[in-house]
């Protein structure tokens, strides 16, 4: 008898999976070797990611709950199973989460640097702060009774505030609140002191309610459901219904609530009962200020930068630190490689364009490009110079829904014509298409991305990107956007692969491919997340027929390794780092082309629900490159985390000599740099081989 690949044990729960991964970003926060505000970086991206994760996954999941639905994914754990075992999670690391904050406190109170409240201040800092809290806290909020004629006001999502009961001269209780708004800075400076807002609203509260005595208060922070369910197919304008749904956010069902460790019980049931929240989504923090994403105040505090390790440079390598992008292209294929190497390349690919009298036509895809966009600012100066400008932005990106809006909105305005979406998929491709006249004829530019046309995650997101000429791929990059911009029957492009109709296909074909090989098998395959079923099946099948299988994945992984007989030939890391690791790379041993690059995880949001692209690299130099990159995080053992059988994550140490991959990227793009040579490109190939024999 055969064995059965749709055994609920052989795959990992996602959300679960993706609990661990935080913990990991929890764990670099206790990293030895990392300065204090870097620690504190890692604690305050783990409480952002957090928040994010019970926005929209627990939200999910108690929706689930409510309509009934029992079978949520391959694991076949219930909603409600998994809103218990992610209760039980958080509340077992929560010591660790304490500890490390605690541990993190001191060093920084050893460099001279403290978080105190209010009331642990000496008499004349205090005075200080008193004159601060009238001058610019006092004017800005407001105090809220609750009674019969003062109802329980609306808190949106993420709101901060104190709760508290008071007691007026005749003896009589009142409950009230005090929300902090986001205006006002988490934690109020002065000199090397740090002082929670909460703490100082509270010693004031008799100034705010004259005339009662304060009974006790606790500070408080609510999470609400903020995913945004759009039925674009019955909107008439999907801008107007897409601004609708902003407003909707802040009316999501509370799935959370957040309350210092000492709350007073009735206190506690105030907010319950208003709120309507079970004891069991509260959380209680016992020695760390509420919103641990707020912790970017202090890591950000330029006063404060000997605190933290300097920032890498990003380099631009030859030939573009000598040559025009477009002269360069004309030449070769060019790889960039993020954030070692520089961003400005691809801004100048646009802005050149927007320039250049013998640019035709303007095509990207915006899905996340940030608050001050250089490349939307070019776009706008293209249109205004007469080039045709056509741009798909993605409205629905999740959190960057209004910033895309606006854009969305400036571009339009100026001229150019502006494409918010496909009617049931997201938009997740990354590609820029540049038309010109050059020699009487029309020739196409192009830049392939696993990342964001976003200048700021440009320099913490490890991403790759391909520059080219390619004739087939300029044909099907035409064919794409005249299937985003229209109507067509076709669904499928010649040379590159675009989901939800050809990624998966062919990813299962290159494993089928590769697993023929038994043993001389070898597939690599660097993601964010791997969670399709289908996918997962696949490359339990090649394990079986002995293929060596090393994925990189570094967030949500719901393959299990190491089951006997089914997943032994397969290993799963994952690194956390400096960097977060964002590049999809594919690689196949024994395929004619046998490195990808991709916008799609592996996931079925991606491959099924999305429109991605996957780009094969034909040019050997850039996939050898993209290979030693795949090599070398494989040799990491200083940030690489390896998935167990039971689930559970080690990370890794050195035994000899440290490798961090990281650290290795940094110095070859350095080394690169300097070298400054028309050969570049041979040099790039040769030093990248020197660089993993190294490591």
């Amino acid at each position: 008898m055969g064995i059965d690949l749709n055994n609920p044990d052989f795959y990992i729960n996602r959300e679960l999976s993706w609990l661990r991964f935080n913990s990991r970003v929890l764990n670099q926060a206790s990293f030895e070797d990392l300065l204090p505000l870097d620690k504190l970086k890692f604690l305050a991206i783990y409480g952002t990611n957090l928040d994010e994760f019970y926005m929209i996954r627990v939200a999910g999941l108690k929706s689930l709950y409510k309509a009934g639905v029992y079978d949520t994914g391959a694991d076949k754990l219930t909603p409600l199973k998994q809103l218990e075992a992610i209760r039980a999670y958080l509340r077992t690391e929560l010591p660790l989460l304490e500890k490390t904050y605690l541990n993190i406190l001191n060093e920084l109170e050893d460099n001279g640097v403290l978080i105190n409240r209010y009331e642990d201040l000496e008499d004349n800092i205090k005075a200080k702060i008193k004159e601060q809290f009238f001058e610019n806290i006092y004017p800005i909020i407001i105090p809220i009774a609750v009674d019969a004629t003062h109802p329980f006001p609306h808190l949106n999502n993420l709101s901060f505030g104190i709760a508290l009961h008071l007691k007026g001269k005749n003896g009589q209780t009142k409950q009230g609140l005090i929300r902090i708004p986001r205006i006002l800075s988490r934690f109020i400076r002065y000199r090397n002191i740090y002082i929670p807002i909460e703490s100082i609203v509270e010693h004031f509260i008799n100034e705010l309610f004259p005339g009662y005595e304060l009974i006790v208060a606790t500070p408080f922070r609510v999470t609400r459901n903020a995913d945004l369910a759009i039925e674009e197919e019955e909107a008439d304008d999907f801008l107007e219904i897409l601004e609708e749904g902003l407003r909707s956010r802040n009316k999501g069902a509370i799935v959370r609530l957040e309350l210092n460790g000492d709350a007073d019980e009735s206190l506690v049931e105030f907010l319950c009962k208003n709120l309507d929240i079970k004891e069991k989504d509260v959380y209680y923090y016992k020695h760390i200020p509420l919103n641990l994403g707020s912790f970017w105040q202090i890591v950000a505090d330029k006063d404060l930068a000997h605190l933290r390790a300097p920032n890498f440079i990003p380099r631009t390598l030859p030939p573009l630190e000598s040559e025009d992008v477009y002269e360069a292209m004309e030449k070769q294929d060019i790889m960039l490689f993020l954030p070692y190497e520089s961003f400005e390349p691809i801004v100048k690919f646009i802005k050149d364009a927007a320039n250049d009298k013998d640019t035709f036509a303007i095509r990207m895809v915006l899905y996340r490009v940030g608050q001050n966009s250089p490349i939307v600012k070019a776009l706008i100066e293209a249109v205004n110079s007469g080039k045709q400008v056509t741009v798909l932005v993605e409205l629905r990106a999740r959190f960057d829904e209004e910033n895309n809006l606006k854009w969305a909105k400036q571009l339009e305005s100026a001229g150019a014509h502006v494409v918010y979406g496909i009617p049931g998929f997201k938009v997740h491709a990354k590609i820029a298409q540049v038309i010109k006249y050059k020699n009487g004829q029309l020739k196409s530019y192009l830049h392939f991305a696993t990342g964001n046309y976003n200048p700021t995650t440009a320099k913490i997101y490890s991403d790759v990107s391909l520059l080219t000429t390619n004739p087939k791929f300029s044909s099907d990059a035409t064919k794409f956007f005249h299937l985003l911009t229209g109507f067509a029957e076709y669904k499928k492009l010649d040379n590159l692969y675009m989901s939800p109709t050809q990624i998966k296909p062919k990813l299962l074909r290159l494993i089928e491919k590769e697993a023929s090989y038994g043993k001389e098998g070898r597939i690599i395959l660097k993601a964010n997340s791997l969670v399709d079923r289908t996918v997962i099946k696949a490359l339990y099948k090649a394990s079986m027929a002995g293929c060596k299988i090393d994925l990189i994945i570094r967030g949500i992984c719901c393959l299990r390794p190491n089951i006997e007989g089914v997943s032994e030939n397969i290993t799963v890391s994952s690194i956390v780092g400096k960097y977060l690791e964002h590049a999809r790379i594919y690689y196949f041993k024994h395929t004619k082309i046998q490195t990808y690059i991709s916008s799609a995880d592996l996931m079925p949001r991606n491959l099924d629900r999305r429109i991605e692209l996957m780009i094969p690299i034909e040019d050997t130099q850039i996939s050898e490159r993209l290979q030693q990159i795949l090599i070398t995080q494989l040799a990491d053992n200083t940030h690489r985390y390896i998935l167990q059988y039971n689930r559970e994550y080690i990370k890794l140490e050195p035994k000899n000599e440290a490798v961090n991959s990281q650290e290795l990227f940094e110095k070859y793009v350095s080394k690169i740099s300097r070298i400054g040579k028309k050969s570049a490109k041979k040099d790039i190939a040769k030093l990248a081989k020197k660089m993993l024999k190294e490591s």
